[in-house]
């Protein structure tokens, strides 16, 4: 595989953009492109100074846009396949430290659907679709991914996906509050954008903590002496400290995430 063939990631003031590079293959996903996913989730992940990550696609020259077509099923036949290899990456991404926004500017197939879920924000291109095969392919999918699904679209909605196989329009996916927007071409740069910077702009310690809080709770873990130490942590915080200053002074707040 080329190198440049593989993702790329850019970093901004805080924000990481990861962009998947291989539009003539609908950016399907491949053994390679899972291990660079993996190592470049892990090092964002240990950088405090990344509050963002944004996962996009390119989909220059495709008739119609895809942000990724899923696991590159020829690796199946490899004797060196690991089945376990793809899951790892959607885990990660649920488990990060910074907010993960997935800016879905085409459809998606397969396990990149997963992918998808993981991420705690969505913006999705108008036009676009959803198609979960894995039945039509014979498998049983894996069981975290099945548990995002019920999670992020309730058991209705994950069966409709995976007990028809059948494409669902992003639209109909909203109904669920999937995505924050589903926008049109011409606007999703800038929404997309201005999504990221907002959320960039919040006291990190305070919105990476409740993500976490947020995503135990709706695994079924709720500890409230674990949330009520993160609540004393952000109350004893330079940031909320900050944070009362820019609002009293009606400026924007200077956080540094202590």
């Amino acid at each position: 595989m080329a190198t440049e063939d593989l993702p790329s990631l850019r970093v901004d003031a805080g924000i990481a953009t990861i962009r998947l590079n291989r539009p003539a293959q609908r950016n399907s996903l491949r053994d390679a492109d899972l291990h660079w996913l993996l190592h470049t989730l892990a090092t964002l992940d240990a950088d405090p100074s990344i509050r963002v990550v944004v996962l996009n696609a390119d989909t220059q020259g495709q008739e119609r846009p895809v942000f990724c077509a899923g696991y590159d099923v020829g690796g199946f036949d490899s004797g060196r396949h690991d089945p376990r290899l793809f899951e790892k990456v959607p885990n990660a991404l649920e488990a990060m430290r910074p907010i993960t926004l997935c800016a879905v500017n085409g459809s998606v197939y397969g396990g990149a659907t997963d992918i998808v879920l993981a991420c705690d924000l969505r913006v999705a291109l108008a036009g676009s679709e959803f198609r979960m095969p894995a039945n039509a392919l014979g498998l049983h999918y894996y069981p975290s991914g099945l548990r995002r699904y019920v999670s992020r679209l309730g058991i209705t909605g994950a069966k409709r996906a995976f007990l028809t196989a059948q494409a669902l329009p992003v639209d109909q996916l909203q109904t669920c509050g999937l995505f924050e927007q589903v926008v049109a071409a011409d606007r999703f740069e800038a929404v997309l954008q201005s999504l990221a910077r907002q959320v960039a702009s919040l006291a990190p310690l305070a919105v990476q903590a409740t993500k976490r809080s947020i995503d135990e709770i709706g695994r079924g873990e709720f500890n409230e002496d674990r949330l009520r130490e993160r609540e004393t942590l952000t109350l004893r915080s330079a940031d909320f400290v900050e944070g009362r200053a820019a609002f009293a002074a009606k400026r924007a707040p200077r956080f540094t995430g202590h």
